[in-house]
């Protein structure tokens, strides 16, 4: 898998935690391991941009996702193709305040909009309430067990 990671919001994160998850999510969901995604990390001006001109909403928003070559989660007998899967854009300073609200570290909420933009650019979404049950029950059997597979390495 080829994650690239590049934080420009002024915020320290684990950069390397968030490859992992990524790659982590991308072999459960039987993506091809040549696929390809960048995650951003910006500060909230630029997100407030990008929010701005993608969705016509106003203010920062937490994560967006850009998908590139529609690719979806693979089968047990067929792993997605290879492709470019996309961008995911972070706002770490969004997420501080969620975090501080949710009572968790800012990295768990960091790994969680990760989580959510990857099913994002998988072709998951939430705007029918099926749709919302579906992709946060995966959201959250991913993120559990990335967790378990963090702690097995430790």
């Amino acid at each position: 898998m080829s994650v690239e990671v590049t934080n420009e919001s002024g915020i320290e994160t684990d950069e390397a935690a968030l490859q992992r998850l990524v790659v982590y999510c991308l072999d459960e969901l039987r993506v091809h391991p040549d696929a390809e995604l960048a995650i951003m990390l910006v500060d909230e001006a630029a997100m407030e941009q990008l929010h701005v001109q993608w969705m016509d909403e106003p203010g920062p928003t937490d994560v967006l996702s850009f998908p590139m070559d529609e690719l979806r989660p693979g089968t047990e007998d067929a792993i997605t193709p290879a492709g470019l899967l996309g961008d995911i854009v972070l706002c770490p300073q969004v997420a501080i305040t969620q975090a501080k609200t949710a009572g968790h570290p800012m990295l768990d909420e960091l790994l969680m909009l990760t989580c959510h933009g990857l099913l994002h650019l998988l072709g998951f979404d939430h705007a029918e309430p099926d749709e919302e049950k579906e992709m946060f029950g995966l959201q959250r059997d991913l993120l559990i067990g990335f967790a378990h597979s963090e702690r097995r390495k430790r």
